[in-house]
């Protein structure tokens, strides 16, 4: 009897310990999420208040070029900051399982350019075109998901690539997946770095990249996004340079009642 009380006060022991481990992992992924968010929320920030109240102040002494490039340097830092936000919260909403999805069967090229009219004015110039190999292409998805997955992989390439980059998106069937690719051809990513991209908090050390509008957040929640869809989402070399990011989803059907 001794022995079987020893055994369950160390099973006990055990999972006390197992739990505390998971919540001390918790506990720090939030003061990760903090840091980053005071850090990197600062900047933008403190740029959209200046530009305000420099408008505010000086407007009448300004042509109209300088003021559209103060209107547009908002603009771009307020678009960044809605993008982030709605990055939180689905990474809150993922994290508490309270992520309630909609599947339908929806037209791929159309998701498509919906996120593309979500990226366009946040463009440094890089030109980005659609090649749809299948016409009328459906998957099984959570369309505002499936958008947002596009957006942080566009905005990514975007913000690591020169502004006279290419950026190429391919839809196509390939038996019972639909596959949609982002190719750009910037630098690229080393081998060594290429399941990293995908960490939370983890961020790419190239120069090309605006400091601090890199928390970290947007290809993890990709891969979380793609993985509930019942799909992969991957990064390979662009051929002579840059990066492609894949992902799948299953081929939706309509169904017709009788």
């Amino acid at each position: 009897m001794g022995e079987c009380a020893l055994a369950l006060e160390n099973l006990f022991n055990a999972k006390e310990k197992e739990l505390a481990a998971v919540l001390a992992e918790n506990e720090q992924l939030r003061a990760n999420l903090l840091r980053a968010i005071s850090h990197d929320l600062r900047t933008p920030l403190t740029a959209i208040s200046g530009n305000a109240s420099n408008l505010i102040s000086n407007a009448s002494s300004f042509d109209e070029q300088t003021k559209l490039s103060i209107y547009n340097d908002i603009y771009n830092d307020s678009m960044w900051l809605i993008n982030l936000v709605e990055n939180l919260l689905s990474i809150t909403r993922f994290e508490e399982g309270r992520m309630n999805l909609n599947f339908t069967a929806e037209l791929i090229d159309e998701v498509v350019a919906e996120a593309i009219k979500h990226v366009h004015m946040r463009q440094g110039g890089q030109k980005i075109t659609v090649v749809h190999k299948d016409e009328f292409l459906l998957a099984k998805m959570d369309t505002r998901l499936i958008i947002q997955v596009i957006i942080n992989i566009l905005d990514n390439a975007i913000k690591y690539t020169p502004k006279d980059s290419m950026i190429t998106i391919t839809t196509e069937k390939q038996k019972d997946k639909a596959i949609i690719s982002i190719a750009d051809n910037g630098a690229g990513i080393p081998d060594e770095l290429k399941e990293r991209v995908f960490d939370m908090f983890y961020i790419g050390a190239n120069k090309l990249a605006d400091s601090r509008r890199s928390i970290g957040l947007g290809l993890a929640l990709c891969k979380s996004i793609i993985s509930v869809h019942g799909g992969e989402i991957f990064v390979k070399d662009n051929v002579p340079s840059g990066a492609i990011f894949t992902f799948t989803l299953p081929i939706g059907e309509i169904k017709i009642n009788e």
